[in-house]
């Protein structure tokens, strides 16, 4: 079984409107609510490749609810802990003429020690051989060694353990021996405290990643496509051209495809190239890919070994 873990749910208002201007009413062409936190968007993928998985985390008010009924209409099962105030709301504005993109992000509500508690506790019933992808930011009230208690779980227990977090505890699960690290270039940059965008660097930073423990890397690159990292094994794979229009969603994608088509016995090659172009396929509309234009994205994409 798949188990995703999003500490900090949300629902997306995604917003197309012509212009932006202050002081006056701007008027949207489109807007779309979408039931998000990174971990859910993981779910979502999944089924869409056939796969169930169950939705862990933290729900919180009516915007909490909202998220679980349309999970549930995708016959998607959620097993969160209810935490006091409300799941967040964040909006993504994207201003067509002048193809930008502005993302603002709320924090969420915080969760007592009782809540926390209640989540390891559903982690401690992961069985042998499951995998638990843990994606998102995390609210206030988790600790460095809450994730070092996890990551202590997948070694005891022999679950998969699968990262998509931006914290710097990161770090300190690398000696659990995660199953897979999936960070955007950024914020493996942010890491090491590194500026050095270059792939020679994105390399050598996810080689350390891979040297303190952590069994494979892949580093979601934006427009540039992704890079797949193992201890004897480096692929880069570019980005399909196309308009962004809602970049939120596009780093889920990748992960949910990527992990679909290895459990599926696809190639390393395949996997990555299916992920970079679902991924892409995400950015390029509003709310997440359908999955009928992946397979024309596929064709502008080539993977490389270096």
């Amino acid at each position: 079984m798949i188990y995703t873990c999003t500490m900090n749910l949300a629902i997306d208002l995604c917003i197309q409107t012509e212009n932006m201007y202050t002081d006056i009413v701007n008027r949207s062409q489109n807007c779309d609510y979408q039931p998000n936190g990174k971990g859910v968007n993981v779910s979502f993928v999944l089924k869409k490749l056939g796969l169930d998985s169950i939705a862990l985390g933290f729900s919180g008010g009516f915007t909490g609810d909202f998220i679980k009924q349309e999970l549930k209409k995708k016959d998607i099962l959620t097993d969160f802990v209810e935490v006091e105030g409300l799941s967040r709301i964040n909006a993504f504005i994207n201003v067509m003429s002048l193809e930008e993109e502005y993302k603002l992000v709320n924090q969420g509500p915080s969760v007592t020690r009782e809540n926390v508690n209640a989540l390891i506790g559903k982690i401690k019933n992961i069985s042998k051989g499951d995998y638990l992808v843990i994606s998102g930011s995390h609210p206030t009230g988790i600790s460095s060694t809450d994730y070092q208690l996890i990551g202590e779980l997948s070694e005891r227990n022999q679950f998969n353990l699968v990262l998509d977090i931006s914290s710097d505890y990161l770090l300190n699960l690398l000696p659990y021996h995660p199953f897979l690290l999936k960070p955007n270039d950024d914020e493996l940059l942010e890491l090491f405290g590194s500026t050095d965008k270059s792939k020679e660097n994105i390399i050598h930073l996810a080689k350390i990643l891979i040297q303190k423990g952590a069994q494979q890397v892949l580093v979601s690159l934006g427009d540039q496509g992704a890079m797949y990292i193992t201890e004897d094994k480096v692929l880069y794979v570019n980005a399909p051209k196309g308009k962004v229009v809602n970049s939120a969603c596009a780093g889920d994608t990748l992960l949910a495809t990527f992990i679909a088509n290895k459990l599926k016995g696809k190639s390393d090659e395949e996997a990555v190239i299916s992920a970079v172009a679902a991924g892409s396929s995400t950015a390029f509309q509003i709310g997440l890919t359908d999955f009928l234009d992946v397979d024309n994205l596929k064709r502008q994409i080539i993977c490389k070994k270096i």
